[in-house]
């Protein structure tokens, strides 16, 4: 599918691993020209691999300093910002009894001011260019959730409500869309799993609950935020896509034969 990205300038924080990196490469290679924000060098390790469609600009998102100079940085050299990708996000655990305040707020930093701060500092030349696209990425556990991750379900569920917020207020030269994924093949999952005394066992667990039997491919994520990214889906706004085999559908309970 031709998209029509071509030359469309796009943001993507966390762009440096996981869901982001895929996301960067789809949107190259649908001729975008990407620039990745992370604090993690492996983004300007990407962005040579790309070549001169990618760039690098190291910004810890949850500054305001930052990710002002990041966003005047990008439009200085390539014009303006035609679509953001808010992607950035850490995985934190504990319930509110044992979580820190420190914890606390830079899940919500990470997670969520980032993607405040990136879009009030991005949006401006969208509207100066005519319009734009901001994606926040959230998750499943903005619907359901699991057992001590407190400050991380509060963060992704807010965001659903910044993509009302934006979506109602910049209309209509701005679209804003959340996208929400189950459990991916990142670096970040395989990071939480360790965590655990039985890594093997819980990665066993993450495919059997999702109904297709598997994990996604941040590939599959990176697909649809390109197409929400795009023209061809015009006319979603507000809304949010799960993208995440079927998780959280099922009640429970045996099979029927029959």
């Amino acid at each position: 599918m031709d998209l029509n990205l071509a030359a469309k300038v796009v943001v993507v924080t966390g762009g440096a691993m996981g869901i982001g990196a895929a996301t960067v490469r789809a949107f190259v290679k649908e001729g975008a020209i990407a620039t990745i924000l992370d604090i993690d060098d492996a983004g300007a390790e990407l962005a040579r691999e790309l070549g001169p469609q990618a760039s690098f600009i190291r910004c810890d998102v949850s500054s305001a300093a930052q990710v002002k100079s990041a966003m005047e940085s990008i439009c200085e050299t390539l014009g303006g910002i035609d679509i953001l990708v808010n992607n950035a996000g850490i995985q934190t655990y504990g319930n509110v009894t044992d979580t820190t305040e420190a914890l606390w707020d830079r899940t919500l930093s990470v997670n969520l001011k980032s993607a405040f701060l990136c879009s009030k500092y991005a949006i401006p030349s969208m509207q100066k260019r005519g319009g734009g696209v901001v994606i926040n990425m959230a998750s499943v556990q903005s619907f359901i959730s699991q057992a001590k991750v407190a400050s991380y379900t509060n963060s992704k569920t807010a965001l659903l409500g910044l993509t009302r917020s934006i979506a109602i207020d910049y209309a209509p030269l701005i679209r804003c869309v959340a996208v929400c994924p189950g459990t991916v093949d990142t670096p970040m999952l395989h990071w939480a799993i360790k965590q655990s005394p039985d890594p093997d066992a819980v990665l066993k667990e993450c495919y059997e609950m999702h109904p297709l039997k598997r994990i996604a491919r941040p590939a599959e994520i990176a697909a649809m935020v390109t197409f929400l990214a795009s023209d061809k889906a015009g006319f979603v706004t507000g809304q949010y896509v799960r993208v995440d085999g079927g998780l959280g559908i099922s009640s429970g309970g045996s099979k029927q034969d029959g």
